[in-house]
């Protein structure tokens, strides 16, 4: 198996992400093959990144000995068992982006004895600035470890699940996370305005805040519970407003929120 070949199927967004992030780390284009049934997004890839692009997955994934499964979990099945002749005859490294599906169903899909990896990654990989959970099966070896690790890092920041069935938390906390903050940024933008704040300064100061804090998170070496903490003066106004989250039963929701996505993701994987 040829691993110096990345074969993307699917050309979306996040192949999009991964295969910028390669190219930046001076992967040759000329090295990953892209299906992509649709020609504008074909022929920007092509013009963007240098790459070799297709219209269908076998066309690619002939020419490569990794193959990123990059398309929608409702037409996987399809797209996998379309592959599975290639894969037998081949035995990638497969490396897959779709939330809900699990590496017995790819393996399954794909004919069986595959070397499978599943990956969660999350939106702000489209910036660099991802986190990836990622799964191997047994197949996997130490090299198919590295190489999978080595192709998410392209993007941001990787781990490795233990368990499989904790994929399933992996995609509740960050591969939907970003929705969870883009939300607080909602309400905290209409708060803002409902106090008298103008749309646009309300808007800066709520995505500088939010910045900020992330960073002050990411780069204090302090836990969430001392940073929140040390800005809540006894008596002032921030303990106003946690007590007030606190109140009405913040914790609580976010628990049942997480626990909602992690219950639909075990519910797609038991669809297919």
């Amino acid at each position: 198996m040829d691993n110096g070949s990345i074969a993307f199927v699917g050309g979306g967004n996040m192949a999009r992400a991964l295969i910028g992030g390669l190219v930046a780390r001076g992967r040759a284009g000329a090295s990953i093959q892209v299906a992509e049934p649709v020609p504008a997004l074909r022929e920007a890839l092509a013009a963007d990144f240098g790459v070799g692009t297709h219209e269908t997955a076998s066309e690619a994934a002939a020419l490569a000995g990794t193959w990123v499964l990059a398309v929608k979990p409702q037409v996987m099945r399809a797209v996998c068992e379309s592959l599975a002749p290639l894969a037998q005859a081949r035995r990638p490294l497969v490396l897959s982006i779709a939330a809900g599906i699990t590496s017995g169903q790819l393996d399954r899909w794909l004919g069986g004895d595959q070397a499978v990896v599943r990956a969660m990654p999350n939106t702000p990989a489209l910036l660099g600035a991802g986190a990836t959970g990622l799964y191997a099966n047994g197949r996997v070896d130490h090299a198919g470890r590295a190489l999978a690790e080595a192709l998410m890092q392209s993007c941001g920041l990787v781990c490795w699940i233990p368990e499989e069935a904790l994929m399933d938390a992996v995609t509740a906390v960050s591969g939907s996370g970003p929705a969870y903050v883009f939300l607080l940024a909602e309400a905290m933008h209409a708060a803002a305005q409902a106090q008298g704040l103008a749309p646009d300064t309300a808007r800066l100061l709520v995505l500088q805040t939010l910045l900020g804090a992330a960073r002050m998170l990411s780069e204090s070496g302090e836990d969430a519970a001392t940073l929140r903490r040390r800005v809540t003066s006894p008596g002032g106004t921030t303990q106003a407003a946690v007590e007030t989250f606190e109140a009405g039963g913040l914790r609580s929701l976010v628990d049942a929120a997480v626990a909602a996505a992690v219950r639909r993701g075990r519910e797609l994987s038991a669809d297919g």
